[in-house]
């Protein structure tokens, strides 16, 4: 599924419009399925549908020969990276005062527009070449839409200095993959923007002028200078480059691979007649968290290496080694012909020189060391993974040798390989009658034994049991898991609920003066029994962002969760004086205890219920996320929840549901800044607000699909991974904060109709 190369939607070809100019006041209207066409008819701006939303379109510019079929006409350029509406009367329009303007008339707000209404634009322009423009006059270009590039370049049009193309992502986030001109004149892919994994790699470009690519009719990705076509300083070039092609472009398409593409008359398709990374399993992150090899069909296959000795259930095959639940210590498996290297976060460290055996002890000894790879191809060279997710390449012409650690505790028989054979041996047929006797009457005896020894152990156990609970509450701490407590223990802990620290929650003190939060659970929410399985699972669970579970309470038909100690309570007791450097930080050591329960337990663990009431704050005021565990909705429900807690510390409406609505017109019209709680006075990090704002209205999407995972929140929040501008939330509200303007009618209403 591309966003910029699937198939349109057929009501693109239901009427058309060829004007050799666009006037001032043109309009395009979704539900009414016009065109403007150049002047040659080879290209069109239209709506399309949004791959997989049918009720989703956005407007851009595609290929619209008759020569090509219709399956075939290739989208090259989206207005706003992939904006889109949800109304069959929302429109594109070429306003009076000479802006392009996307509307959204669902929200009653532009969505998109190219800002340039203080140029005194007279009229637009769908060029022969694919090119819109805005033109001052009869001639003069203020704006064009070759400048601003989605993931596709057309022939001549050119990727200047520090500009880059962004692969369309299969989900509707943005995707990893970019390609970056930098300024010092190389191209450069990336994943995630910090990861680079091919470039031009030619030093003789490197120089004081500005350097830029671009696509020739001929057939070849070139870079040149960019004010002026001079000879190339650095040039590749396409299968078929000076053969007589009508349709070229260049893109980046969404498996992370730069290529070349003609339009081919024969089969009447498009064929790549260039790419950029020529193994597509040396493109980062190919395969995920998976290893990438190619099947005899050339194309790349992802596998699971780690099955043959990591557990089944291990679906997102995950490096085995986790460093709680091994008792008999840790092996080094090993994978010749493998390289592997970590992707959350990419951050191997690189030791050099060393030897292959120095270089799997070291990962023995580093508890966090997960997996190395040995490399030497003249430089030995170890590299060192401290995360499970792990993702590589094989093949047989690789010298390296990979080495990932797992535990040497034995496994279960594998049904799968085969019966055991028993040689028996046939004996004689003849009965030893003494024999019998005494082997009966032995039996009898061990049996007396065994009896007597059962009861004499359930006698003890029972006593040192009721020992055990008469001592529990005084013992204070439980190495093998959670305390439970009862109601009683509960009420002497807490001074029989004196100190409110939070909504429903109390400060306790367990034996020898320690310190705990009791927070009370409706007896409702949980079935009892699902209530303890729950607690005991939590108990083994450690993140440095979530409060530990010290005991539990399941009694008289009342709940209590029994949690280390936040010197500074709820996050509610301080919401209000919190900086904004701790808002954020917030944010993220919330979004990083999500992304734990969701990707790094063993099993799935959902929060269910995530809000400012369930977040304490320790000594420095970072966040330990409680109530975690007792939930059973899925991930995109904590990630909603997420993002309506992240517009919650934005505005500082703790009293109140905050209406994404009003934030979402209040930002998309410019005005985000009035969003921020007033008691900040204005100090807040406008770029950072923009980020956080964004993320969030990703969260709170009415469509699931289109909601990021944690991982991807957490990775926007640390500014290693840019976000696209967001599509309405559309959350469902029925009225607005007294300061917001508009209807109070909920836009999830007109989503529906």
């Amino acid at each position: 599924m591309l966003l910029r190369a699937l198939f349109l939607s057929l009501s693109l070809c239901l009427l058309r419009f060829v004007v050799s100019e666009i006037q001032l006041g043109s309009r395009l209207v979704v539900g009414e399925s016009t065109l403007w066409v150049s002047k040659n008819e080879d290209f069109a701006l239209g709506f399309f549908n949004v791959p997989d939303l049918p009720n989703r379109f956005s407007i851009g510019i595609r290929f619209n020969s008759q020569s090509i079929p219709s399956d075939e006409r290739r989208v090259v350029w989206v207005a706003g990276a992939g904006v889109s509406v949800s109304d069959n009367s929302s429109y594109f329009e070429l306003s009076p005062d000479g802006d392009l303007v996307l509307f959204d008339s669902s929200l009653g707000v532009p969505v998109w527009t190219s800002k340039m209404n203080r140029f005194s634009v007279s009229s637009a322009l769908l060029r022969d070449d694919g090119n819109l423009v805005l033109l001052r006059g009869e001639e003069e270009v203020v704006w064009e839409s070759f400048d601003t590039p989605a993931d596709t370049l057309l022939p001549n049009q050119k990727l200047k200095a520090f500009e880059m193309l962004r692969a369309a992502s299969e989900s509707s986030r943005s995707s990893y993959y970019s390609l970056h001109m930098e300024g010092s004149g190389k191209l450069e892919l990336r994943w995630e923007s910090n990861i680079t994994f091919w470039s031009t790699g030619n030093e003789a470009v490197k120089r004081e002028k500005k350097i830029g690519a671009v696509l020739t009719p001929e057939g070849a990705l070139s870079l040149v200078e960019q004010d002026l076509m001079m000879k190339p300083v650095w040039s590749v070039f396409g299968e078929d480059h000076n053969d007589t092609v009508k349709f070229r472009f260049l893109r980046l398409d969404t498996d992370g691979n730069l290529r070349m593409y003609s339009f081919h008359e024969g089969s009447r398709t498009w064929r790549p007649v260039w790419q950029a990374v020529e193994n597509q399993c040396r493109v980062f992150a190919t395969c995920g968290s998976q290893v990438c090899s190619f099947n005899g069909s050339a194309s790349p296959q992802c596998s699971c290496p780690y099955n043959t000795f990591a557990s089944a259930s291990n679906t997102k095959c995950l490096a085995p080694y986790q460093k709680l639940g091994c008792k008999s210590g840790f092996s080094m498996v090993t994978f010749k012909n493998m390289e592997l290297y970590g992707i959350y976060p990419a951050n191997d460290s690189v030791i050099s020189p060393v030897s292959s055996q120095r270089c799997k002890k070291m990962c023995l000894d580093d508890s966090s060391c997960t997996a190395v790879t040995y490399k030497n191809d003249g430089n030995p060279q170890c590299l060192v993974k401290l995360t499970r997710y792990v993702s590589g390449y094989s093949d047989p012409s690789l010298s390296s040798v990979s080495y990932v650690k797992t535990c040497s505790d034995p496994m279960a028989v594998d049904p799968s390989k085969g019966d055991v054979v028993v040689n028996v041996t046939k004996k004689s047929r003849s009965v030893c009658l003494p024999c019998l006797v005494g082997a009966t009457s032995t039996t009898f005896v061990l049996f007396l034994a065994l009896q007597v020894a059962v009861l004499v152990y359930i006698y003890r156990r029972k006593k040192k049991e009721a020992v055990k609970r008469a001592e529990r509450f005084s013992k204070g701490t439980n190495p093998k898991g959670v305390i439970v407590f009862s109601v009683d223990e509960i009420k002497e802990m807490t001074n029989d609920f004196e100190d409110n620290i939070g909504p429903q929650m109390f400060k306790g003190v367990m034996s020898e003066n320690e310190l705990v939060a009791v927070k009370e659970m409706e007896a409702r929410s949980t079935e009892e029994r699902k209530f303890r399985s729950s607690a005991a699972k939590i108990g083994t669970m450690h993140h440095k962002n979530l409060a530990k579970l010290e005991g539990y309470c399941c009694e008289r038909g009342r709940r209590f969760l029994v949690y280390e100690y936040a010197k500074n309570g709820s996050l509610l007791d301080h919401a209000e004086k919190l900086t904004w450097r701790k808002r954020a930080d917030t944010c993220l050591s919330v979004a990083k205890a999500l992304f734990y329960l969701h990707s790094e337990c063993r099993e799935f663990v959902s929060h269910g219920s995530l809000n400012c009431g369930n977040i304490l704050l320790g000594e420095d005021l970072e966040a330990k996320l409680t109530e975690y565990g007792f939930g059973s909705c899925a991930a995109d429900k904590d990630v909603e929840d997420f993002g309506k807690m992240v517009l919650t510390l934005v505005t500082g409406r703790y009293e109140e549901e905050v209406v994404s609505e009003w934030v979402y017109r209040e930002w998309t019209e410019g005005r985000g800044e009035n969003v921020v709680d007033t008691k900040l006075e204005g100090g807040f990090d406008v770029e950072e607000l923009e980020r956080v704002l964004r993320i969030s209205f990703w969260c709170v999407q009415v469509d699931e699909r289109l909601r990021p995972s944690m991982g991807e929140v957490v990775k926007v929040l640390e500014g290693t991974l840019s976000v696209d501008p967001p599509p309405p939330p559309c959350v469902c509200a029925r009225s607005s904060p007294s300061n917001s303007s508009g209807s109070g009618q909920s836009l999830c209403e007109s989503v529906r109709e």
